[in-house]
């Protein structure tokens, strides 16, 4: 009679410590290991590609319940495309506008998670004062523990695209460039402490 109560309580005690141990958990983005980067068309003749330099943002990941949400913004005025003369034109007002919209964010929630892993985010892109949704696809996603820091790493590689004229920045498309964008993200987050 004593054995079906003590079983109960040892699966309730089981359980209560598996629930407690799969919290969300909240990492900061490493700023040092984060780049995310663009290819862009130029007059349908060369493709251009360039990178954003500085960004910060936060992921909270829950793997046990397949949940998690991620926010990023990025600045705009670190933009980096090789070519000082068009990272100056780019952050001017005819494109950016940077002293008018000096950041671009990303908010999302992690999704379709496979064995612990994320595989897509579905959110939103504020750009130019304007909200879009955009999904990324996340191809990588691992976690390991930090060789110097020890504290839990997690990186990822995620690409999506967007149509930069939906923010208002069409500049080339009267002269036929095409106003896709190809993402492509690698991101790095340590556990926040």
């Amino acid at each position: 009679m004593i054995e079906l109560p003590l079983k109960a309580l040892c699966t309730a005690l089981a359980l209560a410590s598996a629930c407690a141990m799969a919290a969300p958990v909240r990492y900061t983005i490493d700023p040092t290991h984060t780049y995310p980067s663009f290819e862009a068309d130029h007059m349908g003749v060369s493709v251009w590609r360039g990178k954003m330099n500085k960004n910060s943002g936060t992921v909270v990941l829950d793997k046990a319940a397949g949940f998690g949400t991620v926010e990023v913004a990025i600045d705009l005025a670190s933009i980096d495309f090789g070519l000082p003369a068009l990272n100056t034109w780019a952050k001017g007002k005819d494109f950016f506008n940077v002293k008018k919209s000096p950041r671009a964010t990303y908010k999302g929630t992690l999704e379709k998670f496979v064995d612990g892993s994320p595989t897509q985010s579905s959110g939103e892109l504020t750009l130019n004062g304007q909200t879009h949704p955009v999904t990324l696809s996340i191809h990588r996603f691992k976690c390991v523990p930090h060789p110097m820091l020890k504290r839990e790493l997690c990186g990822a590689d995620a690409s999506g695209s967007f149509n930069r004229d939906a923010f208002g920045l069409s500049a080339g498309k009267d002269y036929g460039f095409n106003m896709d964008v190809a993402l492509r993200i690698q991101v790095e987050a340590v556990v926040a402490q």
